[in-house]
């Protein structure tokens, strides 16, 4: 048998002894981390049963009301003391759910964030019009323009006295 299960069932054991099952109690016969547990629980529950809650003293109310008037005279703490106090020594408000919430939305934007970046990919690039190719292409073969623009004009000059022929 597995002693988490036992450790469960140790009060009930001390209590009542008759309502644990067998199988349980054979266990803490025979384990000694359980019966020492069981021991540990017994020896506390007698020593509790021993003690004597000590009385107060005859001024404790009297006391008690006057440090009460002294708190309610006193100017109320500013607004950073009082978040602080609230979060060390309140009972009532639980901090956790608004923690685990918080941690939830932090996961949701960071995963979506990341999820985005890995799905997504870079913009095709934006294809230009044909006259833009065009002057480009133009840019590009500026040497050969040139020299055709050289051929043309030695033609000019050597078909300028050959035209008077025709």
């Amino acid at each position: 048998m597995i002693c988490r299960k036992v450790k469960s069932n140790l009060e009930n054991l001390l209590f009542d002894p008759e309502s644990v099952p067998a199988d349980v109690r054979s266990h803490v016969k025979e384990c000694t981390a359980c019966s020492q547990e069981l021991a540990s629980l017994e020896a506390t529950m007698n020593f509790m049963d021993e003690w004597q809650a000590p009385e107060p003293s005859s001024y404790f109310d009297s006391r008690l009301t006057a440090r009460l008037r002294e708190e309610q005279r006193e100017e109320p703490a500013g607004f950073l003391e009082r978040m602080r106090a609230r979060l060390l020594f309140s009972s009532n408000m639980h901090m956790r759910p608004v923690a685990v919430g918080a941690f939830a939305l932090l996961i949701i934007i960071g995963g979506g964030t990341y999820a985005g970046l890995m799905t997504s990919h870079p913009a095709a690039p934006v294809k230009a019009s044909a006259t833009v190719e065009d002057l480009k292409s133009l840019d590009d073969n500026a040497q050969v323009f040139q020299q055709l623009n050289a051929l043309d004009q030695n033609d000019q000059s050597d078909s300028g006295g050959s035209s008077n022929k025709l």
